[in-house]
């Protein structure tokens, strides 16, 4: 049965290492590890999390976009799994777009990624695949290879003035002033 992990915060040297290859996907305790994030993003509202942010340095992220308060306009998808991804190809072009962390809670930031990714990486299953991801998309994969190779999205971060608190946060979203 899947559980709920506890989720590291930064600070700890599991954050900041590049993580393990996964050599054998239908292994019991990756395919065990794989569940128990699922049901870890899925309780904690987010988009995404990568192996590292459980204290596991291994090469596995999920994407779980959906709508949610932090990000409205977020594209629904059924959540999957990553192992082993890597980029092939980025656009040329970079746009900023707001970011967060499990990791570094009540902090958002701008932050600069490619619009558009090719990428390859294999599935629960074992299966290889490639695929392109676009905007809110291409911005999660980016984000979660971060963590796989000891980075955050602070480190993208062109001006220290692009930081702010969730509340802030919140307020610029709804529009307030």
């Amino acid at each position: 049965m899947a559980k709920l992990l506890q989720i590291a915060q930064l600070g700890h040297p599991v954050l900041r290492k590049t993580a393990a290859r996964v050599e054998d996907v239908k292994e019991a305790a990756i395919q065990s590890l794989i569940e128990d994030m699922m049901v870890t993003v899925a309780d904690v509202n987010g988009v995404g999390i990568a192996a590292p942010q459980v204290y596991e340095s291994s090469r596995i992220f999920i994407m779980a976009s959906r709508p949610n308060p932090r990000y409205p306009h977020a594209p629904e998808m059924e959540p999957a799994a990553l192992i082993n991804p890597e980029i092939l190809e980025t656009s040329k072009e970079k746009e900023k777009g707001w970011e967060g962390c499990l990791s570094i809670p009540g902090i958002r930031a701008m932050v600069p990624r490619y619009t558009s990714v090719t990428v390859r990486f294999s599935t629960v299953n074992g299966e290889e695949r490639e695929t392109r991801f676009t905007d809110f998309l291409a911005r999660i994969f980016q984000h979660e290879s971060d963590h796989l190779n000891g980075k955050v999205f602070l480190d993208r971060v062109e001006s220290n003035e692009e930081i702010v608190t969730e509340k802030e946060f919140l307020r610029i979203l709804s529009g307030k002033n």
